[in-house]
């Protein structure tokens, strides 16, 4: 079964599911959720310590990130505690050269490097992230995506 929620996901990880696999699941279930209100409730709760220093802050950064994309009603009180912020820079690639730390340093989104996270410009990005989102915007908007041939009904 999935983990609906942010902190149900970190319980898994502490668990010893892999951080991709529990992340990810949880990712699906946010971004199919109906609603502004069933997206807060997944990120609402405070996760438990996963173990790991870096995912405990990237866990903080992706709660903040996600419910100022999504436009949530608010974002939890948590996702700005002293655990959910690394004292060292945190790259998120395998290539420590010179010119990819200083791309993820301008690239990464607000909520990721003032915990200093440094990672790419859309971290949280799955299959359904986009779908997700267009609809929020729409409703946002009242508008209507134009169509297109490149964008089919």
């Amino acid at each position: 079964m999935r983990p609906d929620t942010l902190s149900e996901a970190a319980e898994r990880i502490a668990g010893g599911q892999p951080a991709w696999k529990a992340m990810g699941e949880f990712l699906d279930s946010f971004y199919g959720a109906a609603s502004a209100e069933e997206r807060l409730g997944r990120i609402q709760d405070e996760p438990p310590p996963t173990g790991d220093d870096k995912l405990d802050a990237v866990l903080g950064a992706a709660a903040e990130y996600l419910a100022k994309l999504y436009r949530l009603p608010i974002v939890p009180a948590w996702v700005g505690g002293p655990k959910r912020v690394l004292s060292e820079p945190y790259f998120t690639t395998t290539s420590m050269s010179p010119g990819m730390r200083e791309y993820l340093t301008f690239s990464s989104p607000a909520e990721f490097r003032w915990r200093n996270i440094f990672t790419e410009e859309r971290p949280l990005r799955r299959a359904r992230s986009d779908q997700a989102l267009n609809s929020v915007l729409r409703l946002d908007t009242g508008n209507s995506p134009k169509r297109s041939p490149s964008n089919p009904p």
